[in-house]
């Protein structure tokens, strides 16, 4: 699997400009542009851009002034010159938050081309390939339908960096005016650009070699009510896959709710159902994937990482051998990549930390056991899409299973994650601070020794703390999540 020729980047210019968004502001809008905003004392930011619950930390009022100081910031930094790339999922927040967004970037004299719905890896690949300033994406992933987030992406479409996230935090915390009559004096436009995305599917086809076509095979698409469900059943049906979706329709109400990457039990049904090949679940920007064999069994991220890895060494396509993962990684994985004598590298949670350890060391391959896989052969950013439909091709291209292809690889060591809700921001991300919680750990890590490992933290997406055992039996696995688990729950919850 090669690379093919890239999609021109010259994408042709709008004919019309929408009327601004601030030629007719609002009374109220103007006041919500100027007011003070009442922000927590952790950052706003996480490990992938501000996330939250809409009308607690995610208001308008934040999103149009988040729109106005990163427009601020990107042209301070020389890069405000060309648009700005906006996407969304499905929420019922994220018609409100973009035109918000939309809205603090006209202010601040930056054009927005507005995709409308959309996966967020559209959003990084058509920043990339165009003259844009940069990207942002209105989604809150894998959570809830009553959260929601920004995500922001640099010219490169690679995710924002963490200094100029400080400098746009650091502006919303400031006391600089917004200087309302300058904006409205010289605004930006706004620009519905949906056709763009065909740019984006052709790029994910094109990525396939010639040997790409998945004719003949049948696979299950779980689109979790969110981003994909109009745009993933057309690539896989244009490369000559019989596709049967669930969850199909955007849908607000409902996107992630019992399905999708973190929900694979109607995914696992319809496998079985359909006798498919194989299936596939996005989460609710389908910028992560876990698949299904025929057997019914999940296929994680290190199985992804794992089985991809090898067809690129085979082809001479992974520098040193060398995988990027996280700390969430199984042992077994990265004991089973050693003995084809590669690399395992891993690095704190988070995309962002995976792509930087991969620019760091020249990686090309990289990502997470939640399914968020990073290819830089074939794109910039985690892509759902694009690593379902390599995976597929990679089981045709086989001639075997899913299946025989798993039980080639490894058998992961027993691992059990525990999500202890804390809504308290401040005490979740301070939960190092408590010595009880860690005197609990310590003990733990005492009693395993080197049969097994903990890993505690906090989410930077979600209001909770994680708790994460792995040993070589399943009796301590379960033990020490419950004890840990109810340690949490004491303390903080």
């Amino acid at each position: 699997m090669v690379l093919s020729s890239p999609v021109s980047n010259q994408f042709p210019q709008p004919n019309r400009p929408d009327a601004s968004f601030l030629q007719n502001l609002p009374a109220g809008l103007k006041h919500d542009l100027c007011q003070v905003l009442s922000l927590p004392t952790t950052s706003i930011f996480g490990t992938d851009g501000i996330r939250g619950k809409v009308g607690d930390l995610l208001t308008a009022p934040l999103a149009l002034q988040v729109g106005y100081w990163s427009g601020q910031v990107l042209q301070a930094n020389g890069r405000g010159i060309g648009p700005i790339i906006l996407g969304q999922d499905s929420r019922n927040s994220s018609d409100m938050l973009a035109q918000a967004l939309a809205t603090g970037l006209t202010a601040a004299g930056l054009e927005v081309w507005h995709l409308g719905l959309c996966p967020t890896p559209a959003v990084a690949y058509l920043t990339a390939h165009s003259a844009a300033a940069g990207g942002v994406m209105i989604s809150a992933s894998h959570n809830p339908p009553e959260d929601n987030g920004i995500k922001f992406f640099g010219a490169d479409g690679t995710k924002l960096s963490p200094a100029m996230q400080a400098q746009i935090e650091a502006a919303l915390r400031g006391d600089r005016p917004i200087s309302l009559t300058a904006a409205i004096a010289n605004p930006g436009h706004y620009h519905h650009r949906p056709e763009l995305l065909e740019r984006y599917t052709q790029s994910l086809q094109q990525s396939l070699s010639q040997h790409g076509s998945l004719t003949g095979m049948k696979i299950v698409l779980d689109l979790a009510w969110g981003a994909a469900a109009q745009l993933a059943p057309c690539v896989f049906t244009a490369l000559g896959a019989e596709v049967i979706c669930l969850h199909d329709q955007p849908d607000g109400d409902r996107i992630n709710v019992n399905c999708g990457s973190t929900h694979l039990a109607s995914l696992q049904a319809a496998v079985a159902k359909h006798q498919a090949d194989l299936g596939f679940a996005f989460d609710g920007d389908a910028d992560r994937v876990m698949a299904v064999d025929p057997q019914g069994r999940a296929v994680n991220g290190d199985y992804i990482l794992y089985l991809w890895g090898q067809v690129l060494r085979q082809a001479n396509l992974l520098p040193q051998t060398t995988i990027v993962s996280t700390v969430m990684a199984n042992l077994s994985f990265e004991r089973a990549w050693q003995k084809q004598g590669g690399v395992l590298i891993r690095t704190a949670v988070g995309d962002q930390y995976v792509h930087a350890e991969m620019h760091r060391l020249g990686a090309m391959l990289g990502g997470e056991q939640s399914g968020h896989i990073l290819n830089f052969h074939y794109g910039v950013s985690g892509d759902g899409l694009l690593t379902a439909l390599h995976m597929a091709a990679m089981v045709r291209q086989s001639g075997t299973s899913l299946a025989e292809l798993v039980d080639q690889s490894f058998s992961p060591y027993p691992q059990l994650l525990r999500n202890v809700r804390v809504d308290d921001r401040d005490r979740r991300l301070n939960w190092h601070t408590n010595d009880i919680l860690r005197q609990a750990i310590a003990q733990a890590e005492t009693a395993m020794g080197d049969q097994g490992r903990i890993l505690v933290r906090a989410s930077g997406t979600e209001p909770v703390i994680r708790v994460m055992v792995e040993a070589a039996t399943a009796e301590l696995v379960q033990y020490w999540t419950d004890r840990l688990a109810q340690v949490v729950q004491q303390q903080f919850a």
